[in-house]
């Protein structure tokens, strides 16, 4: 299984970003998949997650400024982030799974900073 993430970097508050994650090595189609996220100081946080019949699920502070998606022909899911505040500052991580996340990728440092 791999999880290679790509995408974030260092953006302006009310800035946009968008993460990718290309999956191989499972039933891609199949799986639920979500991105969390990883903040100094604080402890894990689910951001969204995405059934493989397309469900989405967001926690209450990112909806309407994040939108999860999938193609399952790329086997990729993306996490499309606007209006990102400071508080948003952290590594990311698409991860197999909703609300348990049995693979990880990388991470991805997002930093919303002036």
């Amino acid at each position: 299984v791999q999880l290679v993430q790509s995408g974030g970097g260092l953006v302006p508050p009310g800035g946009s970003l968008r993460l990718s994650c290309a999956a191989s090595g499972f039933t891609f189609s199949s799986s639920a998949m979500s991105w969390v996220r990883l903040a100094p100081g604080k402890g894990l946080e689910w951001v969204s997650g995405i059934y493989n019949d397309g469900r989405t699920y967001y926690e209450d502070s990112m909806k309407g400024r994040f939108t999860i998606s999938r193609d399952n022909a790329k086997n990729t899911v993306y996490l499309q982030m606007h209006s990102l505040k400071p508080e948003d500052t952290a590594v990311y991580y698409c991860v197999i799974g909703w609300k348990v996340a049995l693979y990880w990728g990388q991470g991805t440092q997002v930093t919303v900073s002036s």
